[in-house]
C-alpha cells in the first residue's frame, strides 16, 4: 500500500497547470498565415491604378488602329476613282481624235459628181454651231462645185489633242488638201491646219467647231 505525501500532490498540481496553459496558448503559425493571405486577398480583389491604366492604353491604340485603317481605305477608294476617272477621259480623247481624223477627210474630200454625197456625210458628223452653218452655205457651195468641176482629196498628215474631257476634246490637224477644177486641171497641193471641236452626241463623236487658225 502507497502512501500519498503533501509533496506528491504538489507535484501533481504543477504538472497539471502546465498542461492548460500549453492548450489555451495560440498558434503562432495559423496567425501568421492568415497575416499573409490577406494582402495578396485585398490585391486580387482591387485592380488598382496601373490596370487602369493599361486598359485605357489598349483602347486608345485600337481607336488609333482602326483610324488608320479607315484612313488608309478611304485614300484608296479616291485614288482609284481619280484613276478610274482619268482613264475614263484619255479613252474619250483617243475615240474623239479618231474620229476627227476620219470628219476632216470627209470634210476636205469632194467629187462634183457625187456632191449630195458628200455633203450628206458631211452633215452626218456635225452637231451644233457647225452643223447649222454649213446647211447655210451648202446650196450656193453646192453649185459652185457643179460649175467649177472641182474636186479635192484630204488626207491627215498629223494630229493631237489640245484639250480633253468626256463628252468634249479639242483636237489640231495638219491635212494636206489635192485640189483641182477647171480653172486648175492639174492638182495642187493645199496645207491646212484645222483646229475641230468634237462632242459626244447620241453616242458618237461629232464636230461642232471648225476653224482654220
Amino acid at each position: 500500500m502507497s502512501v500519498t505525501t503533501d509533496r506528491d500532490l504538489d507535484d501533481e498540481k504543477t504538472d497539471g497547470e502546465e498542461d492548460t496553459t500549453s492548450q489555451e496558448e495560440p498558434d503562432g503559425t495559423e496567425d501568421s498565415a492568415a497575416e499573409d493571405q490577406q494582402p495578396e486577398d485585398s490585391a486580387s480583389g482591387d485592380p488598382g491604378p496601373e490596370a487602369g491604366n493599361r486598359s485605357w492604353r489598349r483602347r486608345v491604340l485600337a481607336g488609333a488602329i482602326a483610324a488608320v485603317t479607315i484612313g488608309a481605305v478611304a485614300t484608296a477608294g479616291y485614288l482609284g476613282w481619280l484613276l478610274w476617272q482619268q482613264n475614263q477621259v484619255s479613252r474619250a480623247g483617243e475615240q474623239a481624235q479618231a474620229a476627227a481624223v476620219q470628219y476632216a477627210q470627209i470634210l476636205t474630200s469632194i467629187d462634183s459628181a457625187k456632191v449630195d454625197e458628200n455633203f450628206d456625210q458631211v452633215l452626218d458628223g456635225a452637231t451644233g454651231e457647225f452643223k447649222d452653218m454649213y446647211s447655210q452655205s451648202s446650196v450656193q457651195l453646192r453649185q459652185l462645185l457643179i460649175d467649177n468641176k472641182a474636186s479635192a482629196h484630204g488626207v491627215v498628215v498629223d494630229s493631237a489633242i489640245q484639250s480633253e474631257s468626256k463628252d468634249k476634246v479639242v483636237v489640231l490637224l495638219f491635212v494636206d488638201q489635192s485640189v483641182s477644177n477647171t480653172s486648175v486641171p492639174d492638182p495642187r497641193i493645199d496645207r491646212s491646219r484645222v483646229k475641230m471641236t468634237m462632242e459626244y452626241v447620241d453616242g458618237r463623236w461629232r464636230a461642232s467647231k471648225v476653224e482654220l487658225p
